[in-house]
């Protein structure tokens, strides 16, 4: 069953401008533990005093979820890690040969350097989980990404992540990641290994979803995401929108407590200053909002028909949207809502033409201000008949 290594606090601090208080790291950590992802990558302990206090202080908290670090494969990395009492453990070195190069090293001294940190890692706290990333995985020669990721199992390496560092992988073509996971197994126990895989998705071309699910079919045990997909460039994998197609389409439901996402994405979106985009599956606010007529209407008698995934899942419910395309169905749902279900037809024409006025404009009519206008077009047609009858 695949497990969720969530990223938001290390990843997520990579997108430009984000860079969370201690305060609400410790509040997005806890609300992580209650949603339930299995790791919560902390931070990378050798940037700041600022991340490894946070790394420490989370790790102290007792969460059920294990809290891990990254490091690059560096002894000091590791060691500035350890010391902040992590359970987790990611170390990661590019292999590609272009980096190498860069490096002035060749694939031996590379492995070898791996092999070494992921021993002392090990040699320095047994029961840690200790990953192996090779950076870029998928765009650098296989058979050196084999090669390093079986120098860090031979050294005690639990877990191979295949990075997709820049979202180059796309699922139905030759560089489709259910391959190289299905490759990497194979190759790796062919060696006599049979690490934990992990993959790590980037959004460049908007695939990082589908990347990650095409990998778990061909056998990945852990998947990285983040909350709104934070990260390098166009982010990671969303971490809502995974969790509920895991949970209505991949038979495990119930494993995730995902009522407690809307408040995580108002937590981070708030302290990252980045909106949550409206039309965000599952988190967004019009996520299981309907608008055009036809539909409305049918999903006043059946959601279902425009809808595949239930907003109960994540504590929601649908909605319909007034605005220039409102129906006199929209409104008589909407009005019903406000004690209003009584109003008179000739008064709702009335209503619903003020509704599209104001739709028009670029906004959408929410209950309250549907109040309004009905107080309004109560008053104008009182105004009306006073008049009537003072002309008779």
């Amino acid at each position: 069953m695949v497990r969720i290594l969530d990223s938001t606090l290390r990843e997520g601090e990579q997108t430009p401008g984000v860079c969370f208080d201690l305060h609400i790291k410790m509040a997005i950590a806890e609300l992580l533990a209650e949603v339930g992802v299995d790791v919560i990558e902390a931070g990378h302990p050798a940037v700041t005093e600022e991340i490894r206090q946070a790394v420490r202080l989370i790790a102290g908290r007792g969460l059920r979820p294990l809290v891990g670090a990254h490091a690059r494969s560096m002894e000091r990395d590791v060691e500035l890690a350890l010391e902040c009492g992590v359970q987790f453990l990611g170390i990661f070195y590019c292999v590609s040969e272009e980096r190498l190069s860069d490096r002035a090293t060749d694939l031996g001294e590379a492995s070898a350097r791996i092999a070494a940190v992921v021993r002392l890692a090990k040699a320095r706290r047994p029961g840690l989980v200790v990953r192996y990333t090779p950076e870029d995985a998928v765009r650098s020669p296989f058979a050196n990404v084999v090669t390093a990721a079986a120098a860090a199992c031979a050294a005690g390496a639990d877990v191979i992540s295949i990075a997709d560092t820049t979202g180059y992988m796309i699922p139905g073509t030759a560089r489709n990641l259910f391959d190289y996971v299905t490759r990497l197994k194979a190759e790796l126990a062919r060696r006599g290994f049979a690490p934990q895989i992990a993959v790590h998705c980037h959004n460049d071309r908007g695939l990082a979803l589908a990347n990650a699910l095409d990998a778990m079919r061909a056998g990945a045990e852990i998947v990285d995401a983040s909350v709104l997909g934070l990260g390098e460039r166009a982010g990671i994998v969303d971490l809502g929108t995974l969790l509920a197609v895991l949970a209505s389409d991949f038979g495990q439901a119930g494993r995730w407590n995902l009522k407690r996402l809307p408040e995580l994405y108002r937590l981070v979106s708030q302290y990252a200053r980045v909106p949550v985009p409206v039309n965000l599956p599952v988190t967004g606010r019009n996520a299981f909002t309907h608008c055009a007529g036809v539909h409305t209407q049918a999903a006043i008698r059946n959601p279902l028909h425009y809808q595949s995934l239930d907003p109960a899942l994540v504590g929601r419910e649908s909605e319909i949207a007034l605005d220039h395309m409102a129906g006199m169905a929209a409104l008589r749902f909407s009005l019903a809502r406000i004690g209003c279900a009584d109003l008179p037809d000739e008064l709702a024409r009335e209503v619903l033409r003020r509704v599209k006025e104001v739709g028009s404009s670029g906004r959408t009519v929410d209950l309250q201000e549907l109040g309004y206008i009905v107080d309004a077009a109560r008053e104008r047609e009182a105004r009306a008949v006073a008049l009537e009858r003072i002309a008779s």
